[in-house]
Parts: structure tokens; sequence; C-alpha cells
């Protein structure tokens, strides 16, 4: 069973640094994000590699492709991007950074609103 894996800015982790190229969608990506923070997915795909270290303490060897699979809304407001990685199933989250592509973010909030798990007509007229 997965779990999510909370990475506060002050676990000490491995960063990617410099620029990298994303590896689903080709974008030459800055690690440096619009808003100061350290970047570690695409901003325009938003997917992302299992490279940060585990909460064990050993780092990532994985390097599995990330796709984003949904957001989280943190009490502060804040948005996290949760990612599955393809190759060893574990959940992580990366906050949202401002130059993040919205309309991916926004499709993703919005999918289980817009797929509901069981018929909405059994509420009647709610």
């Amino acid at each position: 069973m997965s779990s999510i894996r909370k990475t506060p800015s002050s676990t000490p982790h491995r960063t990617l640094t410099g620029t990298f190229v994303c590896a689903w969608c080709g974008l030459t990506v800055s690690a440096a994000a619009g808003d100061g923070a350290r970047r570690n997915h695409c901003p325009s795909c938003l997917h992302s590699r299992h490279v940060l270290d585990h909460v064990e303490g050993g780092p990532s060897d994985c390097r599995g492709r990330m796709p984003p699979i949904s957001i989280a809304v943190l009490r502060t407001g804040d948005w996290m991007v949760i990612h599955r990685c393809v190759r060893c199933d574990e959940l992580t989250s990366n906050p949202v950074c401002t130059d993040d592509n919205q309309l991916v973010l926004m499709r993703m909030a919005v999918r289980p609103l817009a797929q509901p798990p069981f018929p909405l007509e059994v509420f009647g007229d709610l």
C-alpha cells in the first residue's frame, strides 16, 4: 500500500539543480521555480522523476516517471501536486509553484467532481 510522503523544505533531499529536460514533454526547465522555490517537476505538464530521498533516509534509485495524479490543498491554503511513480507505485507531494501550468492544475482539481464514484441522482434535489 502506498502512502503520501510529505517532503518539507527542511528535510534534506537530493534536488535537481541548474536545468533539466522533462522526460515527458521535452521542455527544458530551470530547477529554480518562479517563486524562488526549488523545482523538481515540469511547470508545463507537471510530471516529475522519482529522485527524492525516502523518509527512512536512503536515496531513491528508482528514477521512475511520476505523472501528476491529483491536487491536495493544505490547511494553510497551499496547493500540492500529488505524483505516483509508475515504476514503484510510491506517492509523493510537491508544492505548486507560481509558474506551474494553471490549466493542468485546474483539470486535476475538478476531475473528482466531473467523475464522481456514484450516481449523483441518489441525492435528489439538494
